[in-house]
C-alpha cells in the first residue's frame, strides 16, 4: 500500500517541498527558488516537478509508494476541480494545477489556497487542535486569513471567503494593494508596515529600518532588531500594525464567536510575542466581554510548516470522502 504523501507550498518565489511518511512525519525537504524567467506560468509548473522529483530521487523512495501530492497557491483556488482560478503573485489565470500534476505523477493531486491551507494545517495539527471554529491571521507581505467553522475548512461563494486583510477599517486610510483604502492589510502587513516607515522617513526622521525598506519590503528579522533596539519608527510601525489587528480581530469575534483567534505567518514567527501582547491589550475594547470572554487568543505552532500539515490534512480529508 502506497505509503508517502507529498506537500508543497508554493510560493511566489520559492517552492518548498516535503516527505512525508505513513505516520504524518517529514522525512525528507527540498526548497527552490522560483523566479520565473519567459514563459512564466510554465516556468513555475517546472521547478514544482523538479522539487517533486529531487525529493523522490534525494530520498530514496520507490515511486510506486507515493500515495498523494498536495500543494499551495497563493490565489484563489477552485479545491474540487484543482484549478488555479487566480494568483496574484505567479502568473496563473485558470490553471489546471491538478491536471498537470496527476498527468506527470500519476497519483491524486491536492490543492487549496496557501493561508487556508496554513489555518488548516494548524487545526489538525498544531495550536488550534481540538477546537471547532478558528479564525487565523496570517501576517506576512501580504494579510491572509483562513477560516474553520464546524471543524470544517469553509472557503465560501467560489472559494473566495475569509480576505480579511481587506476588511477596510479606515475608507481614508492608506492605499491597499487591492485598490481599496484602508484595508486591515494596509496597515499591519509588512507591506503596510514599509509604506508607513518610508513616509516617515520621507518627513527626516531618521530609522535603523532606513535600508531595509530601500527597495522593498523589511525582512521581519530587521524589525525584531529594530524594535528590541527601541527605534521610535519601528515601534510606532508595530504599533499601529497591532491596533488595526486588535480592530479587525474584534469585528471577527463579534461576528463569529470563534472558538479561538491564531496568528501566523512570517512577522509572527519572529516577534509574535510583541505582537500578541500589543494586540490583547487592546482586543477588549473591540469585542462584547459576553463573546469575548469565551475566545482563546494564540500564536501559531508549526511556523514554516503550517502549510505542508494543511496540505497532507487535504490530502486525508480526500481520502475519507473517498
Amino acid at each position: 500500500m502506497p505509503k508517502y504523501n507529498i506537500c508543497l507550498d508554493v510560493g511566489g518565489t520559492k517552492v518548498l517541498g516535503a516527505i512525508f511518511n505513513e505516520n504524518d512525519e517529514i522525512i525528507f525537504r527540498l526548497k527552490k527558488r522560483s523566479a520565473a524567467r519567459g514563459n512564466a506560468s510554465a516556468d513555475v509548473e517546472a521547478v514544482i516537478i523538479e522539487v517533486v522529483e529531487e525529493m523522490i530521487a534525494q530520498s530514496g523512495i520507490d515511486r510506486k509508494d507515493i500515495h498523494a501530492i498536495a500543494s499551495c497557491a497563493p490565489g484563489v483556488i477552485d479545491q474540487d476541480r484543482g484549478v488555479v482560478l487566480f494568483c496574484p503573485n505567479l502568473p496563473w489565470r485558470d490553471y489546471d494545477m491538478g491536471a498537470a500534476m496527476r498527468e506527470k505523477f500519476g497519483v491524486p493531486f491536492f490543492v487549496g489556497n496557501d493561508v487556508n491551507l496554513g489555518v488548516l494545517g494548524e487545526h489538525e495539527y498544531g495550536a488550534a487542535r481540538g477546537y471547532r471554529n478558528v479564525v487565523g491571521f496570517f501576517v506576512g507581505t501580504g494579510m491572509g486569513g483562513g477560516l474553520i467553522l464546524n471543524n470544517e475548512l469553509f472557503t465560501g461563494h467560489q472559494f473566495k471567503a475569509a480576505e480579511y486583510g481587506h476588511m477596510v477599517l479606515d475608507p481614508k486610510g492608506p492605499k491597499c494593494g487591492c485598490g481599496q483604502r484602508g484595508c486591515l492589510e494596509a496597515f499591519s502587513s509588512k507591506t503596510g508596515m514599509t509604506n508607513y516607515i518610508r513616509k516617515q522617513l520621507a518627513r527626516g526622521r531618521t530609522s535603523l529600518m532606513a535600508e531595509a525598506v530601500k527597495d522593498g519590503v523589511f525582512r521581519s528579522k530587521k524589525l525584531k532588531k529594530a524594535v528590541a533596539a527601541g527605534d521610535p519608527v519601528a515601534c510606532e510601525a508595530v504599533d499601529r500594525a497591532c491596533h488595526y489587528l486588535a480592530i479587525g480581530t474584534g469585528s471577527l469575534i463579534n461576528t463569529l464567536s470563534p472558538d479561538l483567534v491564531i496568528y501566523g505567518g512570517g512577522v509572527i514567527e519572529a516577534m509574535g510575542p510583541v505582537f500578541l501582547e500589543k494586540i490583547l491589550s487592546e482586543l477588549d475594547r473591540y469585542c462584547m466581554p459576553s463573546i469575548r470572554s469565551t475566545v482563546d487568543v494564540k500564536l501559531a505552532e508549526l511556523g514554516d510548516d503550517s502549510i505542508l500539515y494543511g496540505d497532507l490534512a487535504l490530502i486525508h480529508r480526500g481520502d475519507a470522502v473517498v
